[in-house]
């Protein structure tokens, strides 16, 4: 790898060749390619000006729309590390999320600097930066230093930092291009709903850097997705939640034009997807990614994930694919040696764009160079080298001596609900070890018969003791359902009774 990576350069070479194209829109404002360039120099410059160094942290809290990829450019460009929080984080999280990576300095709409400054911050307000009408190059920057620091979910306990090299950065870009299914040019967009402090920002990068255009939307909302769709887009990033509503707002449409839906982040049930290759055509593109590795980390193309879904469930988890170039994939016991094909254990990883280090409550921990990841995840590589994800290790529920992952029946009850998501947790339980419950969103009507009709197929123990139902599923911002969150909704308006027969009763009004 070179010496600095030129982020600036890159950027203003990119100016050159596309600037009077869009580069970004919200469906409102627009900015051309020029004035991305010319805006995130300026930011860059005043951050060098202002003494920040290559690494220091530097956090941002802008919501999507025109002005988050050039604010993400401009800290980028000046070799300090991003630091993106989520515009959506609660002051607490906030607080946390500075006491991990060390950052005072905060970009962010103006409207944010009194509730920033009150909690001992140094906001700027992103309307103050003034674009720079004939940008200047800055020099590379180190690629050893440190470029971006993420938090994870915080699905399995308090959030933690995940730090990432400007040169572990620069490498997932070049990966990024080189799985694209197609590559994006003039009149290509992509439509963007998550937020782009997480995985819609490397998606948007890719784009950018081809000279294509890229739509950024805050949520969900029919009536500003709906317009962009039936205009017509090339590509579409939906994590399966995502992707779930955008079918739910429009039951029946056709949209046209639409050469991949880029999807992860959870499992992608075969329900949604027939209903997506229903409204779209059969372009749905599985790739597995975490915050400790860019993504993607395996890929299944289209074509493939077809194939998938309309052929007998093997039984080995959701397939993610064949692993991306630049990514070695390994499933281990618990003692970390290889298992063979076919046999169940953890996923371990490694690859040059990786994290560097953990930052947690106890401080920094440095990830050992060519070390492999232990992700957590359950999973089975089968006899053709493609990964099966089959859960977290920390969500097995211990019911009755048996081992059972919530994943299993989730599978077999999708669909039971109506097309809402079903989420399955254990309560605490001295009889039981765990009581096993199966939770519907949003469910339609008595499900507890169809739910009952399709657990046929599991072991009596893996037979949830208790079927409910809440209006909405707890996620965090990625759109994860959030396990302990949904555990905690239901005790706060039920009480279990425990015994041979347990059963949920209500305890508080609902």
């Amino acid at each position: 790898m070179r010496d600095g990576i030129a982020w600036s350069n890159d950027l203003l070479t990119i100016a050159a060749r596309f600037g009077d194209r869009v580069a970004v829109t919200d469906g409102v404002a627009e900015l051309r390619f020029a004035a991305l360039a010319a805006r995130a120099h300026a930011l860059a410059h005043r951050l060098r000006e202002a003494g920040v160094a290559p690494g220091a942290p530097v956090a941002t809290l802008v919501p999507n729309g025109v002005d988050a990829p050039w604010v993400s450019m401009g800290v980028t460009i000046s070799g300090a590390a991003e630091v993106p929080v989520n515009a959506h984080s609660t002051d607490a999280e906030i607080l946390w999320f500075a006491q991990l990576a060390g950052f005072r300095r905060i970009l962010a709409p103006a409207a944010q600097a009194a509730r920033l400054a009150a909690l001992g911050f140094d906001p700027w307000p992103i309307e103050s930066i003034t674009p720079d009408p004939a940008p200047t190059a800055l020099p590379p920057v180190p690629a050893e230093a440190w470029g971006r620091l993420i938090f994870t979910s915080g699905t399995t306990g308090k959030p933690k930092a995940i730090v990432h090299t400007h040169g572990g950065r620069w490498t997932a870009h070049l990966l990024q291009r080189a799985v694209l299914p197609f590559t994006p040019g003039r009149g290509d967009r992509v439509l963007l709903m998550t937020p782009y402090v997480h995985g819609a920002s490397l998606i948007a990068a890719a784009w950018l850097e081809q000279g294509a255009e890229v739509v950024l939307q805050d949520g969900v909302k029919a009536e500003a997705v709906e317009p962009i769709l039936a205009a017509g887009c090339s590509a579409i990033f939906a994590p399966p939640t995502v992707l779930a509503k955008i079918l739910s707002l429009f039951p029946g449409r056709r949209f046209e034009g639409v050469r991949c839906i880029f999807t992860g982040t959870s499992t992608l049930s075969r329900e949604v997807w027939r209903r997506a290759a229903e409204a779209f055509g059969p372009v749905v593109r599985i790739t597995y990614g975490m915050s400790e590795c860019f993504n993607p980390i395996a890929v299944l193309e289209p074509a493939e994930v077809a194939e998938v879904m309309t052929s007998p469930d093997p039984g080995l988890g959701a397939c993610l694919g064949w692993p991306a170039p630049g990514v070695e994939i390994a499933v281990r016991d618990e003692e970390g040696a290889p298992l063979p094909p076919g046999q169940q254990g953890e996923i371990a990883l490694r690859g040059r764009h990786m994290t560097v280090g953990t930052i947690s409550a106890a401080g920094f921990a440095p990830r050992p160079p060519g070390a492999w990841l232990r992700t957590g995840d359950l999973g089975v590589i089968d006899a053709r080298g493609r990964l099966h994800l089959s859960g977290r290790a920390a969500d097995v529920m211990k019911s009755g001596g048996y081992l059972v992952h919530p994943g299993e029946i989730e599978t077999v009850l999708d669909g039971a609900a109506g097309g809402g998501a079903i989420c399955v947790v254990g309560l605490p339980s001295d009889y039981w070890g765990e009581v096993i419950v199966a939770v519907a969103e949003n469910s339609s009507g008595d499900w507890q018969a169809e739910a009952a009709s399709r657990l046929a197929a599991l072991a009596r123990p893996k037979h949830p003791r208790a079927f409910l139902a809440l209006a909405d599923l707890p996620r965090n911002a990625q759109g994860k359902v959030v396990r302990a969150r949904v555990r905690e909704a239901i005790l706060a308006t039920h009480a279990l009774e425990d015994g041979p027969r347990p059963r949920l009763v209500v305890s508080k009004p609902q």
